[in-house]
C-alpha cells in the first residue's frame, strides 16, 4: 500500500539533549502499529509531531493529499458548559450550510450514542471514563485515514475496552497506538514502533514479540557499550603516557577518544538506568484491617444506589481487585472505606493501626504549581524517610527515573507517566500496610507495570487494586469484587480471567433455565385449533373495509394529483 505518512530524518532537541533523532517511518493503510517505550521517551512527543501539533527541531512530516488524521491526546481538554454533540462537532470541519450542519450533528449524536454517551449533556462533571469515551468519539467520528490515539484505554471500564477493540479492528485506515494494556496491544498490533535512547527502531509482527526482539537488541548493545568502554581504557592510557609520548601523540586519536566520550556519555544516561521501587516493609497491625455490615452508599442528593448491603471482611495480606463499568462506584465504594466519604447505611470498622497509602486516579494529592522536591519534603529540607531510614531526595527520585532538571520542575510540566510514578514515590514514603491503588497503571510504561506487579507480590501488608488492566488484574489480585446488577457486589476468587469465566458459565446456565422455564410454560398452556366467535367477525368484515380503504386512498391520491388542488382549497 503507497504511505499515507512519512516521516523524514526526524529530530527533538530538548536544548541540553536530543529527545529523538533521526527518525524515519512510514505509515500505510491498514498498518495497527504499537509505540511503546519508557515514560519519558518521547511517545507522545512523536505522536504529537504526526499530528501536527509540534514541530521538529528537524526533518519533515509528509501527508499524503485528502488523508485526515485525527489525535486522541492523553489528557484531552474540555470547555466548560457546552453540550458533548458540540464537543464532538469541535474536532469536524464546519460547514456553513444547514444541510451540512445538520448532517454533522446528526453523526456526532450517533457517534455518542454508540459509546453509551446522551449528547445533550454537558460537559462539565464529567468523570474519567466519560471524558475518555467522549474524546474517543470526537477521534472516531472524522472517519480518519490515519488514527492516532495516546492511552485510549485509560479510566475504560472492560466492557468498553473490548467493544474499542472490535471497532478498530474493523478500521480500513492506519492506526498508531500507545498504551500500557499488554492484552490491548496484544489483540490489535501488527507492527512495533519502539523508543530507546532517542532511537527509534520499526519492525512487523505482533506485541507479543516484542520482548524476545528488545532482549535481543539491548544484548547486543550493551556487548558494544563493553567494548567501546574497553577501547576508551586503553586510549585514555596511551594518552597518559609520558613527557616524550605527549609530544608525539596523534592529535586526529585524541579527538577520536573525545568522540568516543560523548558517545559513551549519550547512552549512558538517564533512559539506560533501571527502576527501582520498594514499599518497605507494611507496619504492625492487627490482622483485621477493615470489616463492612450492611454498607449501602448512595449518589450525593439522589436516591440511586451504588453499593447495597455490602458485608465484607478484609484481612492482612489480602490481595484484592475491584471490577465493574465506569460510573457504578467502585471508586465511591473506596473512599467510604478509606473514611474519606460518609456512607448512607451501615458502617464500615478499620482494624487497629491501619495505615492506608491512597493513590488517586485523579492525582488530587499532587500540587501541579509544586515540584517533585517539594511534594517529598513539604516542610523544606533534603531528607526523606523511607521504610524508617533516612535518604537523601534526589537519591529517592533517581531510583524512580527522575533526572536532576526534572525534580525542580513544575508537577504540571510533567508526563503523565511521571507524575504517576511521583505519586508511587509518594505513597511509598509514608507508613503504611494498606495499599489502595485507584487505577494506578494509567499513563505508565510496561517496565514500571511490570516492576510494581513484583513489589505487590513482595508487599507484606494488604493491598486493594482498581483496575481496567485485565493482564494487571491477573498477575496481582488473589480474589476479585465485582459490581453487578442494583448495586450488589460479589465475591469471586481469582483473578479478572477467573471471574470473567465464572461470569459465563453462569449466564450459559441462566440461558438454559430460562429456555426450560420457557418450554414448560409452552407446554402448560391449552392449545385451540378454533377460531372464537369474535375472530370469525372479523374474518368476514375486514375484507370489506380494507377494499373501502384502498378505494378512499386512490380517491385521495387523484385530488392531490391535481395541481389546482392546493389554490383552490388550502384548508382541505
Amino acid at each position: 500500500m503507497p504511505p499515507l505518512l512519512t516521516i523524514s530524518d526526524i529530530g527533538v532537541n530538548l536544548g541540553d539533549r536530543w529527545l529523538l533523532r533521526h527518525v524515519d517511518i512510514s505509515i500505510s493503510a491498514g498498518d495497527r502499529l504499537t509505540l511503546v517505550g519508557r515514560n519519558g521517551a518521547g511517545k507522545s512527543t512523536l505522536m504529537k509531531l504526526i499530528a501536527g501539533q509540534s514541530e521538529a527541531d528537524e526533518g519533515s512530516v509528509w501527508i499524503a493529499p485528502g488523508a485526515h488524521v485525527a489525535y486522541l491526546p492523553q489528557n484531552p481538554k474540555f470547555k466548560s458548559s457546552m453540550t458533548l454533540a458540540s464537543y464532538v462537532m469541535e474536532g469536524m470541519s464546519m460547514e456553513q450550510d444547514v444541510a451540512a450542519h445538520s448532517q454533522l450533528l446528526h453523526k456526532a449524536e450517533a457517534m455518542l450514542s454508540r459509546m453509551g454517551m446522551d449528547p445533550s449533556r454537558m460537559t462539565d462533571g464529567l468523570s474519567g471514563g466519560e471524558r475518555r469515551r467522549a474524546s474517543l468519539a470526537r477521534a472516531l467520528v472524522t472517519e480518519p485515514q490515519v488514527l492516532l490515539l495516546d492511552e485510549p484505554t485509560n479510566h475504560l471500564d472492560l466492557p468498553t475496552i473490548e467493544w474499542l477493540e472490535g471497532l478498530l479492528k474493523e478500521r480500513s485506515g492506519a492506526l498508531v497506538l500507545i498504551s500500557h494494556d499488554r492484552a490491548f496491544m496484544r489483540s490489535l498490533g501488527t507492527g512495533i514502533i519502539w523508543i530507546d535512547q532517542g532511537k527509534v527502531r520499526t519492525r512487523p509482527g505482533s506485541f507479543d514479540q516484542f520482548e524476545e526482539w528488545s532482549d535481543g537488541i539491548l544484548t547486543e548493545e550493551a556487548v558494544r557499550l563493553r567494548k567501546l568502554d574497553k577501547r576508551i581504557a586503553e586510549e585514555t592510557r596511551w594518552s597518559h603516557q609520558g613527557i616524550s609520548a605527549r609530544r608525539k601523540r596523534n592529535q586526529g586519536r585524541l579527538r577520536e577518544l573525545g568522540e568516543m566520550r560523548k558517545l559513551r556519555a549519550r547512552e549512558g544516561g538517564i533512559a539506560s538506568r533501571q527502576m527501582s521501587i520498594s514499599t518497605g516493609s507494611a507496619e504492625g497491625g492487627g490482622q483485621v484491617v477493615l470489616e463492612t455490615r450492611n454498607l449501602t452508599v448512595q449518589v450525593p442528593g439522589q436516591e440511586t444506589e451504588l453499593v447495597r448491603h455490602f458485608n465484607a471482611i478484609i484481612k492482612r495480606t489480602d490481595r484484592l481487585g475491584i471490577v465493574g463499568p465506569n460510573g457504578i462506584g467502585k471508586s465511591s465504594l473506596v473512599r467510604v472505606l478509606l473514611g474519606k466519604q460518609e456512607p448512607s447505611a451501615g458502617y464500615v470498622k478499620a482494624g487497629f493501626g491501619m495505615l492506608p497509602a491512597y493513590f488517586d486516579q485523579n492525582r488530587a494529592l499532587l500540587n501541579p504549581e509544586a515540584s517533585p522536591w517539594t511534594v517529598l519534603c513539604p516542610d523544606g529540607g533534603e531528607m526523606v524517610e523511607v521504610d524508617g531510614k533516612p535518604r537523601h531526595v534526589t537519591s529517592y527520585l533517581r531510583d524512580f527515573l527522575f533526572d536532576e532538571y526534572k525534580m525542580t520542575q513544575r508537577v504540571a510540566t510533567l508526563s503523565g507517566g511521571e507524575q504517576n510514578r511521583l505519586m508511587l514515590a509518594q505513597i511509598f514514603a509514608q507508613p503504611h500496610n494498606f495499599l489502595v491503588l485507584d487505577e494506578p497503571t494509567n499513563d505508565l510504561d510496561i517496565e514500571t507495570i511490570d516492576l510494581l506487579q513484583e513489589v505487590i507480590a513482595n508487599y507484606d501488608g494488604t493491598v486493594l487494586i482498581v483496575s481496567h488492566d485485565r493482564d494487571f488484574l491477573d498477575r496481582t489480585v488473589t480474589a476479585t469484587l465485582a459490581f453487578e446488577e442494583e448495586g450488589k457486589i460479589v465475591p469471586h476468587a481469582g483473578g479478572y480471567s477467573d471471574y470473567l469465566a465464572r461470569r459465563k458459565e453462569q449466564t450459559a446456565k441462566t440461558h438454559v433455565k430460562k429456555k426450560a422455564k420457557a418450554k414448560i410454560e409452552r407446554t402448560k398452556q391449552p392449545r385451540t385449533d378454533r377460531l372464537s366467535y369474535k375472530q370469525n367477525y372479523l374474518l368476514q368484515t375486514l375484507p370489506g373495509q380494507i377494499e373501502q380503504l384502498e378505494k378512499d386512498i386512490n380517491d385521495a391520491q387523484e385530488k392531490l394529483a391535481d395541481m389546482n388542488f392546493f389554490s383552490a382549497d388550502p384548508d382541505t
